[in-house]
This record gives structure tokens, C-alpha cells and sequence, in this order.
């Protein structure tokens, strides 16, 4: 097995840096289950010397002009593009997903994000508002101080740089803590931004489970935390922020519905369906894992997705050819197997898939599930494995209601070819991601984000400046102050 094993656990102040009295972090290749590199959760003195690194950077940073930073920003942009390859073979080997995705979706998008921030940042101003008789006010837009990104493990790079493009666009700095399971590719990231001409501890990153991201979540110099992960996880981040008063951007889970109508061109929807459920294996927060079929057109779906479903290929990711790699962990492929289970003892139609590949590491192949009612297990909780239910439905005003009975509210999707009735759905879905004959692009142009339980805060576009900076008033007075007395 090839070692990955990074000079060192963590990287702060544009250098890295380890503690072995750390807790350990073994990180697995997933498509063997064997160890290719060991890290340590930070100690408590790794944890202070990132967050007084961050906080040290953070005034100089935020003085450089936006456009000096956008610079270095764009520079990074294009030594990841450069690094596609090797970033993308490391991501392979950090989340199992095969290469023929990594190649045009991680790495590619980390530097899609520092591109488009970096040229945003010089463009951040404020605003003149004219008062009677001369006075004005105008406002400032400025850093928040030091932010904590936390990340998940099924885009390691993408994330990181979701999150770090905008922040230190705005003026911060940040500590990232990449996901125990996934925390190879973040380094590589805080070198290239080094090599950027990032001044050192304006990008650290931080190894740990979530004791070490509790700690520095509670800690005064943190302004805002950015979070990717579960709602449970979410729910305890933004407890803790509240309790500091801290801004928090959180990116949970979701239970998306792709509603496909009857007139829908079948062919397209059979792929969304296909991408919205098995790209990653499954393991995507957006995916749209309640597909609504109409009943007129049920078998016809399911007989196209059936065949569709035998061109997969299954195999080794770092070959091209693979289009589905492995679960990222023995744990979250447990988790899946139950999940199957689950669904057919409560009477969902297993249609193709949902065993597990008696090989090293941690395989299954994609299921497919029809004749799911709303109230099944697979049908109300995410799963975060490839696994599609796929539920009909008669009307337009029915399916509408039920697609939106769930706490979650990240993404939705309609294909349909009647127009009208496409922007009826998209005004009608409780989501914060809405597509019409698509689903699952995510373009760093447009905003991305949940609504109910799935989430708070925007990340990519101009909305996530936003969630990254504050506005300050200064009010400017041109004629003489009078007081009652």
C-alpha cells in the first residue's frame, strides 16, 4: 500500500507542526481498509499556538487592501489547477471516490471558489447614504477576526476552500479542522496557499476529533465557526457559538426530493436520479434521495434506471475507468447495511443492489428501492450511502406537500417540460437549492445552503460575503450639535 503520511499532523503559521502526544488519527484507504498514513489530534498546546497564530495574522491581513489579498487568492486559484492530478489522487485516497470524479469535482472546485473570491475582494466596499441638510453616513464592510471551518469528510478540498476563500477574501483569518476521517487534503491546501504568498497563520489547519474542535469553538478568539456536517453536530456547533455570541454558518444534512413528472424527458431525469443518488457513493448532503415518480410513467423509470444501473463500474478508483468507489468507512457502511435491512423489513421492493462486496474495504453496490411509502425509515432519515427510494405519486399539489413533510430543507428538484408548472415547484419547495430539468450543481456563482433543519447561512456567490464580515455604520455630522440643555 503507498503511504500518504504528510510531513506533519497539523500546519500553523505557514509551517508544519506535530505533537505525538496527540491522540492518534489513523487514516484507511477505503477501497482496502488497510492504513496509509497516521496523524495526532491536536494537544491543547497545538490548539493555542493555531488560534494565537490566526489571531496574530489577522490585523495585517485584513489591512492589506481587497485586492492584494484577491491576489494571492487567484494565485492559489491556479497552482491547484496546475496540482489537479496529484490533489485529485489524494483525494482518492483520503474519501475512496474514484478518480475519474475527483478530477472534476474537488480540486476543481477549491479553485473555482478562490478564483471567484479572489476576484471579489477587491470589489467589497461599503455605501454612501445622503441625509438632509449635508450630514451622510457611510458604511464599512469588515473582518469578522478569526474563523473556525470544520469540515466534512466527503469533500475534503472542496470544503476547505468554501470555506477559506470567502473568509479571508473579507479580511480573516482562519483555523480549519478537516474531518478525522478525511484529513490529508486540507495540508496540501494551507501549503499552496503558503505558496501563494499567504503570510504565515492567516490558513492553519488543525487535526482533531470533536473534543478538539469543541475547544477551539469555545474559545474567545474564535468570531464565527463554518460548519459542514450532520444536523445532531450542528445543533451542538450552534449552541455553542450562541453561548459566545459568535456568527455561525452551518451546512447540515438533507432528504431531498427529485420529483420527476410525467411529461419529463426520462432519459435526463434516469441521470439526475442516478447523480443525485451514487456520484460519491451516496455520500453527498443535497442528494436527492426521495425520488417521486409519477405513476403513469413508474415502470417505465424503473425499467430505464435498472438498465442504466448494470453499466456501473465498480473497481479500483484510482483506475479512470471505475465510476464507484467504495463507503468511506467500515462505520458509515454499517450504517448503510442497516439502513437496507431496514427498508425491506418494512416492506420496500428492493430492486437492484444493496450487498455488500465481499472484497477488502468497504464496497456495496448501489440500491435501488421502489414502492417506498413516507413513512419508512429510508424514506424519512439520511442515510449518507447510495441508496435511492424512489415513491409515486399522482398530482402536482400532492407531491408537493409530501416532498416537503421532512425536517430537512436543503436542495429539491423538478423535471418537467411544462414551464409554468417547473416554477410553480421551485417556488413551492421548502429548500434552499432548487433545480428545474438538473440537480446537484453546485457553481460557486450561485448561493448553497439549507433551510429548516438542513442548515443556516449561504456559502459560494456574492451572499456568502455576508456570513464572513460585518457592517459597520459611521455617521458623519457637517453642521453644529444642539442638546436641550
Amino acid at each position: 500500500m503507498t503511504s500518504q503520511q504528510p510531513p506533519a499532523s497539523h500546519y500553523i503559521a505557514g509551517a508544519y507542526l506535530d505533537d505525538a502526544e496527540g491522540a492518534a488519527i489513523p487514516v484507511i484507504y477505503p477501497a482496502t481498509g488497510q492504513e496509509i498514513a497516521r496523524l495526532h489530534a491536536a494537544t491543547d498546546a497545538v490548539i493555542d499556538k493555531a488560534l494565537a497564530a490566526a489571531h496574530a495574522a489577522q490585523p495585517a491581513w485584513a489591512a492589506l487592501s481587497g485586492t492584494e489579498r484577491g491576489r494571492i487568492l487567484r494565485k492559489a486559484a491556479d497552482i491547484l489547477r496546475d496540482r489537479n492530478h496529484e490533489m485529485s489522487v489524494l483525494e482518492t485516497y483520503d474519501t475512496g471516490k474514484p478518480l475519474s470524479e475527483t478530477l472534476i469535482a474537488d480540486a476543481t472546485s477549491a479553485a473555482d471558489a478562490l478564483e471567484y473570491f479572489g476576484g471579489l475582494a477587491g470589489a467589497l466596499t461599503g455605501e454612501h447614504i445622503q441625509l438632509p441638510e449635508g450630514d451622510f453616513v457611510y458604511t464599512r464592510r469588515e473582518a469578522l477576526g478569526v474563523v473556525l471551518g470544520i469540515g466534512a469528510w466527503n469533500y475534503p478540498t472542496q470544503i476547505a476552500a468554501w470555506k477559506a476563500a470567502p473568509a479571508l477574501a473579507c479580511g480573516n483569518t482562519m483555523v480549519m479542522k478537516p474531518s478525522e476521517t478525511t484529513p490529508l487534503c486540507t495540508l496540501k491546501l494551507a501549503e499552496i496557499l503558503t505558496e501563494a504568498g499567504a503570510p504565515p497563520g492567516v490558513f492553519n489547519v488543525v487535526q482533531g476529533y470533536g473534543p478538539e474542535a469543541a475547544k477551539m469553538l469555545e474559545d474567545p478568539r474564535i468570531a464565527k465557526v463554518s460548519l459542514t456536517g450532520s444536523v445532531p453536530t450542528g445543533l451542538k456547533v450552534y449552541q455553542s457559538a450562541a453561548a459566545g455570541m459568535k456568527h455561525a454558518t452551518l451546512e447540515l444534512g438533507g432528504k431531498s426530493p427529485l420529483v420527476i413528472f410525467d411529461d419529463a424527458d426520462l432519459d435526463s431525469a434516469v441521470s439526475a436520479a442516478i447523480n443525485g443518488n451514487f456520484y460519491s457513493t451516496g455520500q453527498i448532503c443535497s442528494n436527492s434521495t426521495r425520488v417521486f415518480v409519477q405513476s403513469g410513467i413508474k415502470q417505465a423509470f424503473l425499467d430505464r434506471l435498472t438498465t442504466r444501473m448494470k453499466d456501473v463500474v465498480i473497481g479500483d478508483p484510482l483506475d479512470q475507468a471505475t465510476t464507484l468507489g467504495p463507503m468511506v468507512s467500515e462505520r458509515q457502511l454499517s450504517i448503510t447495511l442497516d439502513y437496507i435491512e431496514k427498508g425491506k423489513a418494512e416492506g420496500a421492493r428492493l430492486v437492484t443492489g444493496g450487498e455488500r462486496h465481499e472484497q477488502e474495504g468497504f464496497w456495496i453496490a448501489p440500491a435501488v428501492f421502489a414502492d417506498v411509502a413516507d413513512d419508512m425509515t429510508i424514506a424519512r432519515e439520511e442515510i449518507f450511502g447510495p441508496v435511492m427510494s424512489v415513491l409515486d405519486f399522482e398530482t402536482e399539489d400532492e407531491v408537493l406537500a409530501r416532498a416537503n413533510a421532512t425536517q430537512f430543507g436543503l436542495a429539491a428538484g423538478v423535471f418537467t417540460q411544462d414551464l409554468t408548472r417547473a416554477h410553480r415547484m421551485a417556488a413551492g419547495f421548502q429548500a434552499g437549492t432548487c433545480y428545474i430539468n438538473a440537480f446537484n450543481l453546485t457553481p460557486v456563482e450561485a448561493p448553497f445552503g439549507g433551510m429548516k433543519m438542513s442548515g443556516m447561512g449561504r456559502e459560494n456567490s456574492k451572499a456568502a460575503i455576508e456570513h464572513y464580515s460585518q457592517l459597520k455604520s459611521v455617521y458623519v455630522g457637517l453642521n453644529p450639535t444642539e442638546a436641550p440643555f
